[in-house]
C-alpha cells in the first residue's frame, strides 16, 4: 500500500503561534520525539536569517541529525534573496532547503515591488547559487491558492521555471486557510495534471477549520505529502493538526502513513508544555476527554457490548476509555469505576453512591475516579484509611524573600519532617515532600498538570479547588484538593495522591 508522507513544520510555521518561542535545547528534543519516535517522514526546523539563536538551534538539531540518520529528513524555508538564504542554510549544516516564492501578483507588486518576470529571474538564480553549493532545492509556493485564483498562468509559470533548473518537489501553500475542500480538488487537481513529473505537497491553515479536510482533499487529488503541525500550531487559527491528519489518512484513505500513533500524546504534551499553549480538552485523539465517556447510557451500552465504540479506540494512542462521575452518570458508569479500582458494593450501596455523585455533580464539583474510594468510606461510615497525613504545613512567600516550605508527614507511627526553598510555595513544599520521601521510602510519581478552579463573583475567600495530574508508571491519575488558601487546596490533593499511591501498593 503506497504511504502518504507526512512533513512537520511545528518548529518553523508552528513558532509562528503567537507567544510561541522555542529555545534551541526545546527545538532539539521536539526534533529528536517527531524522528524518531512518532516517525514522521520530514520536519521543518526553522525560517533562516531569523536570528543568531535559530542559527544555534538549526547547527545543534543538524549535528544530532548526521548523527543518528536523520539529515536527509530536515529542511529549512529559505527566501529569493540571492545568496542569503543559501549561505545561512549551509552554515546551519542542513541538505535541504525550501525556497519560498510568491505564488499572487498582487503580492509580488505590492509587497516585492518587483515585476513578475525579475522575481521569477531572481528565482532562477538563486537556485543556480543553492546548487553550485551542494545544497538540495524544493519549491514553496507562498500565497498559491490566492494566486489560482488571480492568475492560474502566472502560477503555472513559476513552476515551470523552478522545473528547468531541476526542482522535483513544490508545495502549495493555501497561506491563508481560504480554500474549501471543493475548491482544493479542483487546484491540487489542474496542477498534479499539468505536471506529472513534480512531486507536490499540500500545506494547509485552518482559518476556516477545513485543514484537516483540505489535507485529505488534496491527497485524493494526487499530493503524496502534505504539511502539519503538533497541535495544530501555526499563526491565526493556526496549520493541520499532526495528530487529526495521520488518523484521517489512517481511517478515511487507501494509503495510510508512518505515523507511530501511540507517540501522538507524548509529542502533544510535550509541545504543550514548551510552547505554553495548552489545547482543548475535546481536541480530537489527543485531548484528555476525549476517550471519557459522560453519559451513564454511553456507559451502559460499552459495558454490554461495547455499542457506544468506533475505530477510535484509545488502545491505539496508548490510553484507555473513562467514564466520567457526575450529575449525568449512570448505574453503568458506577459499575465500570468500581470495578476499575477493585472495589465490591451491593445494589442499596450502589443507589446511595449514584445519589451523592449526583448531587456533587450538581454542586459543579469535579469528582475523580480516585474520589471513589472516599466518598464510599463516608456514606459506609468506614473512614478511608489514611497511611499519610501531613501536619504542621507551613508556607512562606512575599516580596524580596526566598519561597520556603516545611511540613511534617504522619505515617503510621513515623514522623518525617523537613524544610525546602523553591520558585514559588507550593514548589518549595514539593522540594520538601521530595526530601521526606526519600526517608520514608515514597515513590512520588510525576506532577504532569496543575489547574486552579476559583469559582467566579470577586470573593477573597472563596472556596478553590486544586486539580492535580500525577504520572506514573501504569498511568495518570487527578487528586483534588479544596481549601480557602490555594497552596493548601494543592497540598490536599498532595496528601491525597501519597495515600492513593499507598493503597495501590498494599492491594
Amino acid at each position: 500500500m503506497k504511504k502518504i508522507t507526512i512533513l512537520d513544520t511545528t518548529l518553523r510555521d508552528g513558532e509562528q503561534t503567537q507567544g510561541v518561542s522555542f529555545t534551541p535545547k526545546e527545538k532539539l528534543s521536539i526534533a529528536k520525539i517527531l524522528l524518531s519516535e512518532v516517525k514522521v517522514d520530514w520536519i521543518e526546523v526553522a525560517s533562516t536569517r531569523v536570528s543568531k539563536g535559530e542559527l544555534e538551534a538549526v547547527q545543534k538539531i543538524s549535528k544530532w541529525a548526521k548523527e543518528n540518520g536523520f539529515l536527509e529528513k530536515l529542511s529549512v524555508l529559505g527566501f529569493v534573496d540571492s545568496n542569503k538564504s543559501v549561505d545561512w542554510a549551509v552554515e546551519a549544516g542542513v541538505e535541504t532547503m525550501w525556497l519560498l516564492a510568491k505564488g499572487s501578483l498582487l503580492h509580488i507588486k505590492e509587497q516585492l515591488k518587483k515585476s513578475p518576470e525579475l522575481h521569477l529571474e531572481e528565482l532562477g538564480k538563486t537556485i543556480d547559487y543553492a546548487k553550485s553549493k551542494g545544497l538540495k532545492i524544493n519549491l514553496g509556493i507562498e500565497i498559491w491558492s490566492s494566486g489560482m485564483f488571480e492568475n492560474k498562468e502566472f502560477v503555472k509559470q513559476l513552476v515551470e521555471t523552478a522545473k528547468e533548473k531541476g526542482v522535483k518537489r513544490a508545495s502549495l501553500c493555501d497561506t491563508l486557510g481560504i480554500l474549501t475542500p471543493e475548491e482544493t480538488k479542483t487546484l491540487v487537481g489542474e496542477m498534479v495534471t499539468n505536471f506529472p513529473d513534480i512531486a507536490f505537497e499540500f500545506h494547509a491553515h485552518n482559518d476556516y477549520g477545513l485543514a484537516v479536510a483540505n489535507s485529505l482533499v488534496a491527497v485524493k487529488a494526487g499530493c503524496a505529502t502534505v504539511h502539519a503541525t503538533v497541535n495544530g500550531l501555526g499563526e491565526r487559527a493556526g496549520n493541520t493538526p499532526l495528530d487529526e491528519l495521520a488518523v484521517v489518512l489512517n481511517d478515511k484513505t487507501e494509503f495510510g502513513c508512518n505515523i507511530d500513533e501511540k507517540m501522538l500524546s507524548k509529542a502533544s504534551k510535550i509541545v504543550e508544555a514548551f510552547s505554553g499553549k495548552r489545547i482543548s480538552a475535546n481536541k480530537p485523539i489527543t485531548g484528555d476527554n476525549v476517550f471519557t465517556q459522560t453519559a451513564g447510557i454511553h456507559a451502559d451500552g460499552d459495558k454490554k457490548a461495547g455499542l457506544y465504540e468506533s475505530e477510535l479506540k484509545p488502545e491505539r494512542f496508548g490510553k484507555e476509555r473513562q467514564y466520567a462521575l457526575g450529575k449525568l452518570s449512570g448505574k453503568a458508569s458506577i459499575d465500570q469505576n468500581l470495578e476499575k479500582l477493585g472495589l465490591s458494593l451491593g445494589k442499596e450501596e450502589k443507589k446511595k453512591l449514584l445519589k451523592r455523585i449526583i448531587e456533587l455533580g450538581d454542586k459543579k464539583n469535579t469528582v475523580t475516579v480516585e474520589d471513589l474510594p472516599f466518598i464510599v468510606s463516608d456514606l459506609l461510615g468506614t473512614p478511608e484509611k489514611s497511611f499519610y497525613k501531613i501536619v504542621n504545613c507551613k508556607v512562606y512567600s512575599g516580596t524580596g524573600i526566598k519561597p520556603s516550605a516545611s511540613f511534617t508527614l504522619e505515617a503510621n507511627s513515623n514522623k518525617f519532617s523537613e524544610s525546602a526553598v523553591g520558585d514559588g510555595g507550593y514548589n518549595a513544599f514539593m522540594n520538601a515532600l521530595t526530601k521526606v520521601s526519600k526517608k520514608a521510602g515514597i515513590k512520588l510519581p510525576v506532577l504532569a498538570n496543575y489547574e486552579v478552579k476559583i469559582p467566579p463573583g470577586g470573593k477573597t475567600d472563596a472556596l478553590v479547588e486544586t486539580i492535580i495530574t500525577w504520572e506514573n508508571e501504569e498511568k495518570n491519575f487527578s487528586t483534588i484538593g479544596v481549601d480557602s488558601d490555594q497552596i493548601m487546596a494543592a497540598v490536599k490533593a498532595t496528601e491525597k495522591m501519597l495515600n492513593i499511591v499507598a493503597r495501590k501498593n498494599r492491594n
